[in-house]
């Protein structure tokens, strides 16, 4: 019997609310996500990418600065998307932000991109089993985090177990994935190990290009490399 194909995934938050310590002073005036590498801001790659895979609602959290990410990328018609906001006082990480977007994410499973990665993985290829809450896009570990976070057999992830792998920042997760969850800060991590725990979080590595531009350096070298090619 052949599967199916999976149903394309329309809906996706990008992660844009944190405060991009590591990257000031070039984020004291400007929000991360609006640094600009090749010829757009880094955001402005991401839309970019979810409009070609066929998505069409995203929802952007944002909290440093936020008022600049909504005034630069408005709702979203310039891409060929829907664009929505979740606006947090106080930036409640990853699992928190999530959390507090899921009304506007709607039922179904949703693609969750990082702000601050960029990559040339096919966001188009993204899917999600029926009985999965979580699917990870894995890659090598980069110099800055030698140990990586996850493993994988086959197609699962585990919380413990070699070879390691560092998680992407980009992932598809069903809204039950936070069943039992409270308002508030909290990490994304644990809900993911509990999920990995019981078989239900699939992956696969991404052998391709990825970048986490967590600093000033990291982002200069990958706008030369954008305007090189």
């Amino acid at each position: 019997s052949r599967m199916k194909p999976a149903a394309k995934i329309r809906t996706a938050m990008i992660l844009a609310a944190g405060r991009g310590e590591r990257m000031r002073p070039l984020t004291d005036h400007t929000p991360k996500p609006l640094l600009e590498v090749g010829d757009r801001p880094l955001i402005g790659h991401h839309l970019a990418a979810l409009a070609r895979a066929g998505v069409r609602e995203v929802v952007i959290n944002h909290a440093h600065l936020g008022a600049r990410i909504e005034g630069a990328l408005g709702d979203g018609a310039a891409y060929g998307l829907r664009i929505r906001y979740s606006p947090e006082d106080v930036a409640l990480e990853t699992g928190g932000g999530i959390f507090r977007a899921l009304p506007l994410l709607g039922p179904g499973a949703f693609i969750v991109v990082n702000g601050d990665v960029w990559t040339d993985f096919d966001l188009a290829r993204l899917h999600l089993a029926d009985r999965d809450l979580a699917h990870l896009v894995l890659v090598d570990n980069p110099d800055h985090h030698p140990a990586g976070d996850f493993a994988l057999e086959g197609d699962r992830v585990r919380a413990e177990g070699g070879p390691r792998l560092t998680f992407s920042g980009i992932g598809v997760y069903r809204p039950a994935l936070f069943d039992g969850c409270t308002p508030g800060r909290f990490p994304l991590a644990p809900l993911l190990r509990a999920a990995m725990a019981v078989g239900r979080v699939s992956g696969e590595r991404h052998a391709g290009r990825w970048v986490d531009v967590g600093t000033p350096e990291r982002l200069a070298a990958l706008d030369r490399q954008l305007r090189e090619v």
